[in-house]
């Protein structure tokens, strides 16, 4: 018997410092994001962590209203672990979550995932026309 992969959300159970320093030094997304800013956007977001014999090897954010909408970010499985189906069994934890069933609209950013979000149901936007956003890939950095 492997060992037991278990996902929280109990935020007490989540090390954010953890999360804070992969995020701010492995990821494109979040290089030199302040400290204040990642704090409060993990105190407004149904966090997600993913323990393998204790050690925290996962993680994922929902924005949500907990009704109609929701956006999936911040997903990672740290590197020593990748290949072995966490990310999957993560995913299967947050998409299972009860303030997560009955959205109308789930979506999520990825330039390189496609395939692993296909097995939950996400595709190219329908209306691709309709869709807008302001971006600003810099602002983190000074």
């Amino acid at each position: 018997m492997g060992l037991r992969f278990e996902v929280t959300t109990d935020t007490a159970k989540i090390d954010f410092d953890a999360v804070y320093r992969f995020l701010n030094a492995e990821t494109n997304w979040a290089k030199g994001i302040p400290r204040d800013l990642f704090d409060r956007a993990m105190r407004n977001a149904l966090c997600f962590a993913g323990h393998l014999a204790g050690e925290q090897i996962a993680f994922a954010r929902v924005i949500t209203d907990c009704a109609t909408f929701a956006n999936l970010v911040d997903v990672f499985v740290v590197p020593e672990y990748r290949g072995n189906g966490y990310a999957t069994r993560l995913l299967e934890h947050v998409f299972a979550h009860p303030d997560l069933q009955g959205l109308r609209r789930f979506t999520l950013a990825t330039s390189d995932k496609h395939g692993l979000y296909e097995k939950f149901g996400f595709h190219t936007p329908m209306r691709p026309e309709t869709l807008m956003e302001r971006y600003n890939p810099d602002i983190y950095k000074t």
